[in-house]
């Protein structure tokens, strides 16, 4: 028996189940809160042979839906470079960047 769910939370979409730990757009709570993700776009239910039971899709989102978490860590990503470059025109331009995340862990899909 497993149960899995689409939620969405930064803009993004992510699929989750329980105990699962994913990196995030940035939460303004701090490490060790539990925090509640209500944009529950779909959930399903699997059965032993892994064949989905009952699939629930939102329009857009779920009614009454919630996927709980636990803030694992604030972080934020290894640098990456951004090179801008025209050829024959000396115009090149280096940036850097961090993106800062949020690891949670999925507690439980209700």
């Amino acid at each position: 028996m497993g149960h899995i769910a689409i939620v969405e939370t930064g803009g993004k979409q992510y699929l989750v189940k329980p105990k699962d730990k994913i990196y995030i757009e940035k939460l303004p709570q701090n490490t060790g809160d539990n925090v509640e993700f209500d944009k529950v776009l779909l959930t399903a239910e699997f059965n032993a042979d892994r064949n989905a039971e009952k699939i629930l899709i939102g329009k857009p989102y779920l009614e009454g839906k919630k996927v709980s978490a636990k803030i694992v860590e604030q972080k934020r990503l290894p640098k990456i470079t951004v090179f801008r470059y025209h050829s024959k025109t000396r115009y090149r331009k280096m940036k850097g960047h961090r993106q800062s995340v949020t690891k949670v862990s999925i507690l439980d899909l209700n």
